[in-house]
Protein backbone atom coordinates (compact mmCIF):
# COMPACT_ATOMS: atom_id res chain seq x y z
CA UNK A 1 0.00 0.00 0.00
CA UNK A 2 1.39 3.45 -0.50
CA UNK A 3 1.05 6.36 1.10
CA UNK A 4 -0.63 9.29 -0.46
CA UNK A 5 -1.60 11.50 2.40
CA UNK A 6 -0.20 12.77 5.26
CA UNK A 7 -0.87 10.90 8.57
CA UNK A 8 -0.84 14.37 10.73
CA UNK A 9 -2.30 16.85 8.28
CA UNK A 10 -4.13 15.01 5.89
CA UNK A 11 -2.45 16.61 2.97
CA UNK A 12 -1.42 15.54 -0.17
CA UNK A 13 2.33 13.53 -0.02
CA UNK A 14 4.96 14.68 -2.47
CA UNK A 15 8.19 12.98 -3.09
CA UNK A 16 11.43 14.44 -2.10
CA UNK A 17 14.72 13.07 -1.87
CA UNK A 18 16.42 12.54 1.30
CA UNK A 19 20.04 10.90 1.61
CA UNK A 20 19.58 10.12 -2.22
CA UNK A 21 16.62 7.81 -0.96
CA UNK A 22 13.39 9.44 -2.23
CA UNK A 23 10.72 9.61 0.03
CA UNK A 24 7.25 11.00 1.03
CA UNK A 25 6.49 14.16 2.90
CA UNK A 26 3.85 16.48 3.45
CA UNK A 27 3.49 19.40 0.85
CA UNK A 28 1.92 21.63 3.08
CA UNK A 29 4.44 23.96 4.52
CA UNK A 30 5.26 23.87 7.87
CA UNK A 31 4.35 20.60 8.48
CA UNK A 32 7.16 18.18 8.30
CA UNK A 33 6.16 14.84 8.13
CA UNK A 34 8.40 12.26 6.68
CA UNK A 35 6.73 9.13 5.82
CA UNK A 36 9.76 6.84 6.31
CA UNK A 37 8.32 3.41 5.28
CA UNK A 38 5.87 0.98 6.14
CA UNK A 39 7.25 -1.75 8.66
CA UNK A 40 5.84 -4.48 10.64
CA UNK A 41 7.82 -6.50 13.72
CA UNK A 42 6.73 -10.10 14.15
CA UNK A 43 7.41 -12.31 17.13
CA UNK A 44 7.86 -16.36 17.29
CA UNK A 45 7.90 -18.29 20.17
CA UNK A 46 10.30 -21.43 20.68
CA UNK A 47 8.84 -22.96 23.74
CA UNK A 48 10.70 -26.31 24.77
CA UNK A 49 9.41 -28.92 27.19
CA UNK A 50 10.59 -32.21 27.96
CA UNK A 51 12.99 -32.10 24.53
CA UNK A 52 9.50 -31.48 22.42
CA UNK A 53 8.97 -27.86 20.26
CA UNK A 54 5.66 -26.75 20.98
CA UNK A 55 3.69 -26.20 17.69
CA UNK A 56 1.01 -24.90 16.17
CA UNK A 57 -1.16 -25.59 12.78
CA UNK A 58 -1.81 -22.73 11.41
CA UNK A 59 -6.24 -22.30 10.17
CA UNK A 60 -5.89 -18.99 8.80
CA UNK A 61 -4.28 -17.73 5.29
CA UNK A 62 -0.63 -17.60 5.08
CA UNK A 63 0.10 -20.63 5.57
CA UNK A 64 -3.19 -22.42 6.62
CA UNK A 65 -2.53 -26.19 7.23
CA UNK A 66 0.77 -25.71 7.78
CA UNK A 67 2.91 -26.22 11.51
CA UNK A 68 4.56 -23.33 13.09
CA UNK A 69 5.92 -22.19 16.34
CA UNK A 70 3.08 -19.74 18.07
CA UNK A 71 3.41 -16.10 17.34
CA UNK A 72 1.94 -12.65 15.76
CA UNK A 73 2.46 -8.89 15.49
CA UNK A 74 3.46 -6.35 18.12
CA UNK A 75 0.65 -3.59 18.93
CA UNK A 76 1.55 -0.31 18.96
CA UNK A 77 1.95 0.20 23.07
CA UNK A 78 2.71 -3.28 23.72
CA UNK A 79 6.12 -3.99 25.36
CA UNK A 80 8.06 -6.97 22.58
CA UNK A 81 8.44 -9.56 26.11
CA UNK A 82 4.18 -8.77 26.53
CA UNK A 83 3.17 -9.53 23.07
CA UNK A 84 5.07 -13.01 22.87
CA UNK A 85 3.80 -14.10 26.13
CA UNK A 86 0.04 -13.09 25.15
CA UNK A 87 0.37 -14.74 21.55
CA UNK A 88 1.68 -17.54 23.32
CA UNK A 89 -1.07 -17.99 25.83
CA UNK A 90 -3.91 -16.50 23.01
CA UNK A 91 -2.72 -19.42 20.38
CA UNK A 92 -2.13 -22.55 22.93
CA UNK A 93 -3.04 -22.18 26.30
CA UNK A 94 0.61 -21.85 27.28
CA UNK A 95 1.95 -19.96 29.86
CA UNK A 96 5.21 -19.31 29.28
CA UNK A 97 8.30 -16.47 29.98
CA UNK A 98 10.24 -14.91 27.43
CA UNK A 99 14.52 -15.37 28.53
CA UNK A 100 16.07 -14.38 25.21
CA UNK A 101 16.00 -13.50 21.87
CA UNK A 102 17.64 -16.22 20.12
CA UNK A 103 17.24 -15.55 15.73
CA UNK A 104 16.00 -12.66 14.08
CA UNK A 105 14.35 -12.44 10.75
CA UNK A 106 14.83 -9.25 8.24
CA UNK A 107 12.34 -9.27 4.73
CA UNK A 108 12.24 -6.79 3.06
CA UNK A 109 9.67 -6.20 0.82
CA UNK A 110 6.36 -3.63 0.29
CA UNK A 111 5.88 -3.87 4.25
CA UNK A 112 9.34 -4.40 5.61
CA UNK A 113 9.09 -7.25 8.13
CA UNK A 114 11.42 -8.07 10.89
CA UNK A 115 10.80 -11.00 13.03
CA UNK A 116 12.20 -11.60 16.53
CA UNK A 117 12.43 -15.55 17.88
CA UNK A 118 12.36 -16.30 21.59
CA UNK A 119 13.16 -18.64 23.74
CA UNK A 120 10.69 -18.93 26.30
CA UNK A 121 10.52 -21.11 29.65
CA UNK A 122 7.46 -23.19 29.63
CA UNK A 123 5.88 -22.70 33.10
CA UNK A 124 2.21 -24.51 32.57
CA UNK A 125 -1.14 -25.33 31.01
CA UNK A 126 -1.56 -28.44 28.33
CA UNK A 127 -1.21 -27.24 24.36
CA UNK A 128 -5.00 -26.53 23.14
CA UNK A 129 -5.67 -24.60 19.85
CA UNK A 130 -8.06 -21.21 20.13
CA UNK A 131 -9.98 -22.88 17.17
CA UNK A 132 -9.61 -18.93 15.05
CA UNK A 133 -6.20 -18.75 14.13
CA UNK A 134 -4.99 -22.44 15.05
CA UNK A 135 -6.45 -25.65 14.59
CA UNK A 136 -4.17 -27.82 16.60
CA UNK A 137 -1.14 -27.36 18.90
CA UNK A 138 0.94 -29.67 21.09
CA UNK A 139 4.32 -30.02 21.77
CA UNK A 140 6.53 -32.74 19.19
CA UNK A 141 9.66 -34.05 19.15
CA UNK A 142 11.83 -34.14 15.71
CA UNK A 143 10.72 -37.64 14.95
CA UNK A 144 7.09 -36.80 15.27
CA UNK A 145 7.89 -33.29 12.84
CA UNK A 146 8.79 -36.08 10.35
CA UNK A 147 5.97 -36.70 9.16
CA UNK A 148 4.47 -32.91 9.52
CA UNK A 149 3.93 -30.13 7.15
CA UNK A 150 6.25 -27.73 9.43
CA UNK A 151 7.03 -24.80 7.71
CA UNK A 152 10.67 -23.74 6.75
CA UNK A 153 11.25 -21.02 9.26
CA UNK A 154 9.78 -23.05 11.81
CA UNK A 155 12.29 -25.92 10.44
CA UNK A 156 15.15 -23.64 11.30
CA UNK A 157 13.56 -21.98 14.54
CA UNK A 158 13.46 -25.62 15.90
CA UNK A 159 16.83 -26.65 15.30
CA UNK A 160 17.93 -23.28 17.18
CA UNK A 161 15.59 -24.21 19.76
CA UNK A 162 16.99 -28.01 20.13
CA UNK A 163 20.45 -26.36 19.69
CA UNK A 164 19.76 -25.04 23.91
CA UNK A 165 23.02 -23.48 23.59
CA UNK A 166 22.02 -20.46 26.21
CA UNK A 167 23.40 -17.81 23.31
CA UNK A 168 21.25 -15.10 22.34
CA UNK A 169 20.57 -11.57 23.64
CA UNK A 170 18.83 -11.57 27.65
CA UNK A 171 16.61 -8.76 28.68
CA UNK A 172 18.44 -6.67 30.65
CA UNK A 173 15.94 -5.60 33.75
CA UNK A 174 18.87 -3.57 35.45
CA UNK A 175 20.48 -1.66 32.94
CA UNK A 176 23.83 0.60 34.35
CA UNK A 177 21.50 3.89 33.68
CA UNK A 178 18.31 4.77 33.94
CA UNK A 179 16.38 4.27 30.76
CA UNK A 180 13.04 3.88 31.83
CA UNK A 181 10.04 2.52 29.18
CA UNK A 182 12.84 0.85 26.74
CA UNK A 183 12.86 -2.92 26.19
CA UNK A 184 16.42 -3.54 26.32
CA UNK A 185 18.09 -7.12 25.55
CA UNK A 186 21.89 -7.66 25.46
CA UNK A 187 24.72 -10.40 25.09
Amino acid sequence: MEANFCMKCGSALAEIVIDDTPRKACAREGCGFIHWGNYSIGVGALVVKEGKVLLVRRAQEPGKGFWTNPGGYIEQLEPIQETIKREVFEETGIVAEATRIVALRDQPRGIHNVYLAFAMEYASGEPKADGVEVDEAGFFSLQEMETMQVAALTRWLVDIALSNNGNGLQADHDPIVPLSGQGLFRI
